[in-house]
C-alpha cells in the first residue's frame, strides 16, 4: 500500500495556524453573543467549511487512481469473466494514453488489479475485502448478478463504491445500498423488448395467433425477473391474454449439464414461440442438446445470449436465427466515440466486441470520471460524484446516470438481434436502430406447421 506522502512544510505551517484560529474562535466570547449562540452559528460553520475545503484544496493529487475487480477468469462464468476483462483492461489502457485521470490540475496514471473469484460468491468476497483493503478507490463490478450480489455487499459494508458493469436482476438494487452502480438496465426490459419485436410479427402475421409460448429460466433472480416480464406482457390486456398462451414456465439449476428432461417436456408442449433466460455456459450447453434432439420453433430466445463467438463456434448453423436482447451491439458505433472503441477494440484484440467488452469499458470510463469530478480519490466523494453522475455514454439513449429511484440501476432500452447463417447479429429491432428485418418464423425448421413438434 502506498506511504501518504509528506506534507510541505508551508502546509503544516497553515494548518497550524488554521487550527489556532479554530481554537481562539470557539473560545471568543464573540461566539457567545445573541446572535451567534455557540459553535455552530452560521459564522463558525462558514469558517469551518471554508477550512476545510482550503485543506482538501491543498492536498497533493494521489500517485495514482486504483481500480480493482474481482471477476471470473475461471470456473462456470470465465468465458464471459473475461469479455469484461478485456473491457475493464481497454478502458484503462486509453485513459493511461490520454494521460490518466485529471484530479487538481495534475494527470494521474491508473492502476487496475485484477483479481480471479473463480466464478464462486464466498472467493469473490473475500477477493472484494482484500481490494477494500489494498486501497482500492473503486471497486469494478464481477461478472453476473448472482456474484455481484456478493460482492457489493462487500463494498458497501466498507462504503467504497462498486460500479457494477454487469448485474441487471433489479432485486440488487433494492437492497437499500448506498454505494452500489450498476450499468445494466433492468432484465424485466431485456424480456419486454423480445415480446414487442414478437408482436409486431405476430401482427405482421409472421408467428400464429394465438401462439403458444414456453418460458425456460434460470434459477436465480435474473431468471425469475425474466419470465415475470414475459408473463406480464401477455397478460397486461385482453388482446395479448388472447394472442399469447403461456404453455410452460420451468426453472432449471444454473450451470447445469443435462437439460435433457427439460427439454422432453418442452417437446410435448407443441410450443411456437420458446423464451430461455440462461448465463452463456448453459445457452451452448441447452441450444446444443436442443438441436441434436431435432427441436426447432417459429422463435427461439436464451435472453441476452446468442452471437457469442465461443458459442458460434460450437453451435454452427444450429444457432442460425437464435434471437437475444442485449444492452449493447457494434452495430450502434453510429457516433464518434463507439466508432472510436469499436476501432480500438478491434485493434487490441483483433475481435468485434460484445455488449460484455462495451459494459466493462463503459464501467471503467464512468469509474474515472466519477474521480474526475471528485477532485480526490477520497471514496465518499467519489459516490457523490456518481449519484450525480450523467454522461455520453456507448449504451442505447447515448446517456448514462445512475438514478436514486431506482437504486442506482441505470434505466434504457435494449436492442434486439438475431443470428444470422452468414454469422452476423444484425439489430433487428426498435425499428429506428434496425439495420435489417428480423426473420420469423424460422426458417431453418423443416415446416413451420410442424415447428414445435
Amino acid at each position: 500500500m502506498d506511504q501518504p506522502r509528506r506534507p510541505h512544510a508551508r502546509q503544516v505551517a497553515h494548518a497550524g495556524a488554521d487550527a489556532l484560529l479554530l481554537t481562539r474562535l470557539r473560545h471568543s466570547s464573540y461566539l457567545r453573543c445573541a446572535r451567534f449562540p455557540g459553535a455552530g452559528g452560521p459564522m463558525i460553520r462558514g469558517i469551518l467549511i471554508a477550512a476545510t475545503f482550503a485543506g482538501a484544496v491543498q492536498a497533493a493529487p494521489p500517485r495514482e487512481v486504483k481500480l480493482g475487480a474481482a471477476l471470473p477468469l475461471s470456473g462456470s462464468e470465465s468465458k464471459s469473466g473475461g469479455r469484461l476483462r478485456d473491457g475493464y483492461e481497454l478502458g484503462v489502457e486509453l485513459a493511461n494514453q490520454r494521460g490518466g485521470v485529471e484530479i487538481a490540475g495534475a494527470h494521474v496514471p491508473v492502476k487496475l488489479t485484477l483479481v480471479d473469484d473463480k466464478s464462486d460468491g464466498a472467493t469473490d468476497e473475500r477477493a472484494v475485502e482484500d481490494l477494500v483493503n489494498q486501497g482500492t478507490d473503486v471497486v469494478l463490478g464481477t461478472f453476473g448478478s448472482s456474484l455481484v450480489e456478493k460482492g457489493s455487499a462487500v463494498s458497501e459494508k466498507f462504503h467504497v463504491p462498486y460500479v457494477a458493469a454487469t448485474g441487471a436482476s433489479k432485486a440488487l438494487y433494492q437492497r437499500g445500498f448506498k454505494h452500489l452502480f450498476g450499468l445494466q438496465s433492468p432484465v424485466e426490459q431485456l424480456g419486454n423488448a423480445l415480446m414487442r419485436w414478437a408482436e409486431e410479427e405476430q401482427q405482421n402475421g409472421k408467428l400464429p395467433t394465438p401462439a403458444r409460448v414456453a418460458i425456460l429460466w434460470e434459477k436465480t433472480s435474473h431468471g425469475k425477473e425474466y419470465a415475470e416480464a414475459v408473463k406480464d406482457f401477455t397478460g397486461k390486456t385482453p388482446r395479448r391474454r388472447t394472442a399469447w398462451q403461456i404453455v410452460m414456465d420451468e426453472s432449471f439449476d444454473l450451470n447445469s449439464k443435462d437439460f435433457k428432461p427439460v427439454l422432453e417436456r418442452l417437446k410435448g408442449m407443441n410450443a411456437d414461440v420458446v423464451l430461455v433466460d440462461a448465463h452463456l455456459p448453459d445457452y451452448i450447453t441447452m441450444h446444443g442438446q436442443y438441436a441434436k434432439m431435432g427441436l426447432c420453433h417459429k422463435l427461439i430466445s436464451y435472453g441476452a445470449r446468442g452471437p457469442e463467438r465461443e458459442a458460434r463456434e460450437q453451435l454452427k448453423a444450429s444457432a442460425d436465427y437464435v434471437t437475444s436482447a442485449v444492452w449493447w451491439s457494434d452495430e450502434m458505433a453510429h457516433n464518434a466515440r463507439t466508432a472510436e472503441f469499436v476501432k480500438r477494440f478491434n485493434d487490441r484484440y483483433k475481435r468485434s466486441p460484445d455488449w460484455y467488452e462495451a459494459l466493462g469499458y463503459e464501467a471503467v470510463r464512468v469509474a474515472l470520471d466519477a474521480v474526475h469530478r471528485a477532485g480526490t480519490t477520497d471514496r465518499a466523494a467519489v459516490r457523490t460524484a456518481l449519484t450525480q453522475l450523467k454522461i455520453e455514454s456507448l449504451l442505447p439513449g447515448g446517456f448514462l446516470a445512475f438514478p436514486d429511484q431506482y437504486g442506482g440501476q441505470a434505466q434504457y432500452l435494449f436492442v434486439v438481434q438475431q443470428n444470422l447463417p452468414d454469422g452476423s447479429a444484425p439489430v433487428i429491432y426498435p425499428r429506428i436502430a434496425a439495420m435489417k428485418e428480423g426473420v420469423a418464423p424460422n426458417p431453418g425448421c423443416p415446416g413451420s406447421k410442424l415447428a414445435g413438434k
